[in-house]
């Protein structure tokens, strides 16, 4: 899973060499699917079933619809404005509020941050005990791995679609097998169907609806990702064709293996044994009558969580370098490694930012941090695709129906909203992220105020 939405990237100037649209139907569909799995089911699942309890199907039911709601409205707005620049060129065009802008677009950076940290953490954990005995402190193993991520991305990593097809079918080896495990289950009369109705916060009325809301926000960050696909706007082959189709299937894909996926871990697995472990889907594979090893499924884990971090690491790190080209940060961040074609100043600023992230919280936390931040920027797109339709393009596109968009802005709302019974560190840690932004960008304006006045 990865989140990346947001790019300054604008489309080429007269003159300029066009992006090489290489991308079909297929590879299209394929790339959403990738983009969302990852870290958010691996890790995120026990966590969910601590707040949920046995019913860990229903918070990732809701996240789908959720998710479809705020996917309906990425379709249009690509369809309309097939550009790679995702929520930022959105929230421009809709408000024409640059600050707005620059904070949609710095949360969206920060939320890709906090992904990966979250997949550091869950790196550190206990599907790397499987493979190992080593007994070094995981905050330190996370911030070793934060490292490796950031020395790798200054070497210079190159990204292609097809390779990112590969590393798809690797993380979706790793859900069919807890599938497999699951029907084996149900075939020879293994589980508790019991559990699949039980509810951790007891009773009824408000104390069941926070738990579920909180539960289903912390659960939603499996489903984000899909919004990263915009970005291959300029890449694709007849976009608005192309993109409700693919983001629509991949999203619906995701959504019911993650659903399954959750049916099976409280089928087999009680949902405190699941919320006290760091590599949740292991305990169902052990808990499963089939003889899988144990360590080939930690290894496969352990691939899903590092590929999703090195994404969100490399893309938050170009949307900075971007922001910094743009000159809403300072024009330093922009600046290239010579002998790599990397941008270095990006790489350095958002590694140091996540190591203070992965020192100063877990995966729970800080996947509701990406969730939180991510929602934000949801209810900001969705009001946009209202805002646009005062401004009609000349071509057919994609349209939504009107209530999809409200609908999707009012949950997202909600979901980021202290009604979710999220912990006050979620919002702190936010809002010194975004604070830092805002530093940044006022640093930025004075600098440039005092060189117009040189």
């Amino acid at each position: 899973m990865t989140t990346s939405s947001a790019s300054t990237t604008t489309s080429p100037a007269d003159g300029d060499t066009p992006l090489h649209r290489a991308i079909g139907p297929r590879l299209l569909i394929l790339f959403v699917i990738g983009d969302i799995l990852g870290t958010g089911i691996y890790a995120t699942t026990g966590k969910v079933a601590g707040k949920v309890g046995g019913a860990l199907w229903l918070p990732f039911a809701i996240g789908f619809v959720v998710a479809i709601l705020t996917a309906a409205s990425y379709v249009e707005l690509v369809g309309k404005y097939p550009k790679a620049a995702g929520a930022a060129l959105y929230t421009q065009k809709a408000f024409k509020v640059p600050f707005l802008t620059f904070i949609v677009a710095f949360m969206v950076m920060c939320s890709g941050l906090s992904s990966a940290s979250a997949a550091a953490r869950a790196f550190s954990g206990d599907y790397l005990g499987e493979l190992t005995n080593d007994a070094l402190p995981p905050t330190l193993i996370a911030i070793l791995f934060v490292l490796a991520l950031a020395a790798l991305n200054l070497r210079g990593v190159s990204e292609s679609v097809k390779a990112n097809v590969v590393l798809t079918l690797v993380e979706l080896s790793g859900l069919l097998i807890i599938l497999a495990i699951g029907a084996y289950a149900v075939l020879t009369g293994d589980g508790e169907p019991s559990r699949l109705t039980e509810f951790e916060a007891g009773g009824s009325g408000f104390a069941l609806m926070t738990g579920v809301l909180g539960a289903t926000a912390l659960g939603f960050f499996a489903f984000v990702g899909f919004e990263d696909s915009v970005n291959m706007a300029e890449e694709t082959r007849d976009p608005t064709r192309t993109f409700p189709r693919a983001i629509f299937i991949g999203v619906a894909v995701t959504g019911t293996i993650y659903v399954l996926v959750a049916l099976v871990s409280s089928l087999l697995v009680d949902h405190k044994t699941l919320e006290s472990s760091s590599g949740p889907l292991l305990e169902v594979v052990k808990a499963g009558g089939l003889d899988f090893p144990h360590e080939l499924f930690a290894l496969i884990a352990l691939f899903a969580v590092t590929n999703s971090a090195l994404i969100n690491i490399m893309m938050a790190s170009r949307l900075c370098y971007g922001m910094a080209n743009e000159r809403i940060l300072p024009r330093a961040m922009g600046r290239v490694l010579p002998a790599r074609r990397t941008p270095v100043v990006g790489i350095v600023f958002v590694s140091l930012l996540a190591i203070g992230l992965v020192s100063t919280g877990e995966i729970e936390g800080l996947g509701d941090t990406t969730a939180f931040l991510l929602l934000c920027v949801f209810a900001v797109v969705n009001v946009a695709v209202l805002v646009l339709r005062r401004d009609p393009v000349g071509h057919p596109h994609f349209r939504t129906p009107t209530i999809l968009p409200v609908l999707g802005a009012l949950t997202a709302l909600i979901l980021a909203s202290p009604l979710a019974d999220r912990p006050a560190e979620v919002y702190i840690r936010a809002g010194v992220l975004v604070a830092i932004g805002i530093g940044l960008w006022a640093v930025n304006k004075l600098v440039m105020k005092a060189r117009s006045e040189e």
